[in-house]
């Protein structure tokens, strides 16, 4: 499309992604000058009457969705944002646990550009704005929003938020974040409020975290320290702050420490809920690349673990869930990860490597793969093309595992959706 023509609110979806993809100078653009103009202009900064901004390094998206089933049980109506997504834009935004016709996306990019005037915005940016422009016109009551990078300049972070959630911490995007953790913690501490719940869900997390939620007044809520959990037995865990406690609830399908975590936000936001609903949610959420069983004999497991953060929790599920099974790991990654460092993580469940390349800017060449694998393995010019081999050398007991980035898993996922599976 001519970068010069100007989509209308009654354009197609994709002619909008495609114009928004090259209106700015750069596709990552951290700063909230531009994108907090446009939101004031807009009345953007508010809304729904509550609204729960989620970072992290890995988790964001589970507390989200954790945060979501519960609230959902609850009678509430709940928007999400998220990112990225897996196969197409419209999973960003979800109201009530659904993904909205591409025409209401269009609307909303409209009335954004509509009111941008001269601000350049990048596509983040602008999704973003237009997110918060559904959420407002659908009049939710609650907004969960999950931060796309770090947190203090993240478009997100101009949202006048009443819980601010920072679910763990880890080093991943470096060239953005840099590779200090306290510096790190600062960013992501960036999100809180003065006044306010802070919520943090890293077990000893750095001292900036802390001491920047002094700094401003926030209402800090440390795990292990104002609020905690444990396991009980496989079945049930247990969850408390000062002197409420709730006891056998559910393991959910998600990190029991992003439940807690949730728990602990909503616990904070003056609203409504139950144990009962505490309880059917965490049974319900879901999220599609975090331990996404496609099938059995053989297990196809999806999951977006793509930081040595993310693949240690991973291979301690796989060890537990999948004890003695042979593991056929599918993956290919971005450049800007830590590969060496995930990939030395997944090796003690490896037993067979299917490593490919990604397409795109970011994408890691199947050779930066290969010098950290064993030396016999077989590449693979797609995820796909490695899943497809995985399958076919399968045994019924066998797990695959599609790992290395939402690339990976949403390029399986789409190929597998195709398949009618």
């Amino acid at each position: 499309m001519n970068q010069n023509q100007i989509p209308q609110a009654t354009s197609p979806l994709s002619m909008w992604l495609d114009y928004l993809a090259n209106i700015h100078t750069s596709a990552i653009d951290l700063g909230l000058e531009r994108v907090q103009a446009v939101a004031e202009v807009t009345n953007l900064t508010k809304p729904a009457q509550t609204v729960i901004t989620v970072a992290g390094t890995n988790g964001k998206g589970s507390t989200c969705a954790l945060m979501e089933a519960i609230l959902l049980d609850a009678g509430y109506t709940v928007g999400v944002y998220s990112s990225p997504h897996l196969i197409c834009y419209n999973e960003r935004v979800r109201i009530n646990g659904q993904e909205l016709a591409d025409e209401k996306h269009s609307l909303a990019f409209d009335y954004i550009e509509r009111h941008r005037g001269n601000i350049s915005l990048s596509l983040f940016e602008f999704g973003t704005l237009a997110a918060l422009r559904i959420f407002q016109t659908e009049c939710v009551d609650v907004v969960l929003l999950e931060v796309g990078l770090g947190g203090r300049l993240d478009a997100t972070n101009v949202v006048d938020h009443d819980v601010s959630v920072i679910t763990s911490l880890a080093i991943d995007h470096v060239d953005w974040l840099g590779d200090d953790i306290e510096v790190i913690g600062f960013e992501k501490a960036g999100i809180y409020r003065s006044g306010r719940p802070a919520i943090c869900g890293q077990p000893k997390a750095p001292s900036t975290v802390a001491a920047h939620a002094d700094d401003i007044g926030a209402e800090l809520y440390q795990v292990g320290i104002q609020y905690g959990y444990q396991m009980v037995d496989e079945n049930n865990w247990s969850w408390n702050h000062g002197s409420y406690h709730l006891e056998q609830l559910p393991i959910p399908s998600l990190p029991l420490q992003n439940a807690a975590t949730a728990l602990m936000a909503l616990a904070t936001a003056n609203l409504d809920i139950s144990d009962v609903n505490i309880v059917n949610g965490l049974k319900l959420a879901k999220l599609a690349g975090r331990m996404q069983i496609l099938q059995n004999n053989p297990s196809v497991i999806l999951d977006v673990a793509h930081n040595p953060h993310s693949a240690q929790y991973l291979v301690e599920q796989i060890q537990c869930k999948y004890l003695n099974k042979k593991v056929r790991i599918v993956v290919a990654m971005l450049c800007d990860k830590d590969i060496q460092a995930t990939l030395n993580i997944l090796s003690s469940v490896a037993h067979y490597w299917y490593p490919a390349s990604l397409t795109g800017p970011r994408a890691a060449r199947i050779d930066d793969l290969c010098r950290f694998l064993p030396d016999n393995v077989t590449k693979f010019s797609t995820p796909t093309a490695a899943f497809e081999a995985a399958m076919i050398e399968s045994e019924k007991d066998d797990v695959i595992l599609v790992v290395g980035s939402f690339h990976t898993v949403g390029e399986v996922l789409d190929y597998w959706q195709s398949r009618g599976e």
